[in-house]
């Protein structure tokens, strides 16, 4: 099953306001539902295409003793993928991304950036990062990523990942403009969905 004929399952849905995330009740997490084995490897595919590196810790992150359940949430307009009444990851708009319980696990599967010291306060309330965050001697701008592309934020001086981000521009645009929001925060420690513990 391709990733695009799993999107279409849940979109198109209206914009998807991810600032919701700072308060998450259960009853907007939608209905839960146990997928065939078939659409188990689609999403296990689709997850893979997208972050390659997740390849090696798969079988950790999904146990076949686990069946793998999803949620289509009206209320954020995502779909989440729970494991042991855990969310591990959460698709929008085609795309997914990994809840920071998962990047703390297993923090080499995505993309990596640094914001300075001076954007840590504002990521963490989920402010978008802008470039000058990620340009400037405290940032880090090390591996290479396109528009649309999902990253973990990482803090100067910090050692675990806070936030999950979407590029609004390649890392080359971040550098050459240096101004304006070059990440989209989705997803920080301490928000709606970090305390969620299960669901």
């Amino acid at each position: 099953l391709s990733q695009r004929s799993l999107s279409s399952k849940i979109f198109p849905w209206p914009s998807f306001d991810l600032t919701m995330f700072k308060k998450v009740s259960k009853d907007q997490i939608g209905q839960q539902s146990q997928v065939k084995s078939s659409q188990a490897r689609g999403i296990k595919a689709a997850i893979t295409e997208q972050f390659p590196n997740v390849e090696p810790y798969l079988d950790d992150i999904f146990p076949k003793k686990y069946p793998l359940i999803t949620s289509k949430s009206n209320a954020f307009h995502c779909q989440f993928v729970i494991i042991n009444k855990a969310i591990l990851f959460v698709e929008v708009n085609k795309k997914f991304f990994p809840t920071l319980r998962v990047i703390h696990q297993y923090p080499d599967i995505m993309k990596k950036v640094q914001v300075d010291t001076g954007a840590i306060k504002f990521v963490m309330g989920g402010a978008n990062v802008m470039c000058p965050g990620l340009t400037s001697a405290g940032g880090r701008l090390d591996e290479e990523f396109e528009e649309g592309e999902m990253v973990a934020i990482m803090a100067e001086g910090k050692q675990h990942c806070m936030a999950i981000g979407q590029a609004k521009m390649s890392s080359k645009e971040i550098r050459e403009t240096n101004k304006g929001h070059g990440l989209e925060v989705l997803h920080f420690l301490n928000d709606g969905l970090w305390e969620t513990k299960e669901v």
